[in-house]
């Protein structure tokens, strides 16, 4: 799988790896921005750990990572990424999305996830695109199923978080039949 650049007039996704993830030290320290995912990215050095496994799931070719830059403010806004990606089965996850509290509640995701949506089902033609949220996390679902994401179930303590926590994690899914609709329902002002 190739790195692509995917842009839209509001914001731009820029492979994320090791030369350019330094724009995100500051965002990535903001008091609880990834309270409900099991990562650590407080520290520049905990940044750079979480990078370095993105960037070797991209080697493996089971994640694809970006940078988000918001146009409109002409700033660096944070992460996001395919991963789990399953070439045979054609499943992919979007997710390990964080974003700066400044660019929350401004649309920036909506653009993020309509351009990550449309890369999955049109160029790569997968057939499913999945979800996975921590169940407390209610301004994560929301967002998920406003995408029109379906909730297939819950998996119970599945995941350990980093005081020692095990949430459960809700999966969402949208499938390329279903994408044409909600393309044009969801994102039709895009």
């Amino acid at each position: 799988m190739t790195a692509p650049t995917l842009e839209n007039h509001r914001v731009k996704l820029i492979p994320l790896d090791l030369s350019n993830y330094k724009h995100l030290t500051e965002i990535a320290a903001e008091h609880h921005l990834i309270y409900y995912s099991p990562n650590d990215i407080s520290t520049p050095d905990k940044l750079k750990s979480y990078v370095q496994t993105a960037v070797d799931g991209f080697y493996h070719n089971t994640t694809l990572p970006f940078i988000i830059f918001d146009k409109e403010k002409q700033a660096y806004a944070g992460s996001t990424r395919f991963g789990l990606i399953h070439n045979k089965n054609k499943v992919l996850h979007i997710g390990w999305t964080w974003i700066g509290h400044d660019f929350q509640g401004t649309g920036l995701n909506s653009h993020v996830k309509f351009l990550m949506l449309s890369y999955a089902f049109e160029t790569l033609k997968f057939e499913k695109v999945e979800f996975r949220v921590d169940e407390r996390n209610v301004k994560s679902k929301k967002a998920v199923e406003k995408l029109g994401a379906t909730l297939e179930g819950v998996l119970r303590q599945n995941t350990v978080m980093n005081d020692g926590f095990r949430r459960n994690t809700c999966c969402y899914g949208i499938l390329k039949s279903e994408w044409t609709v909600i393309k044009t329902t969801i994102f039709g002002a895009f």
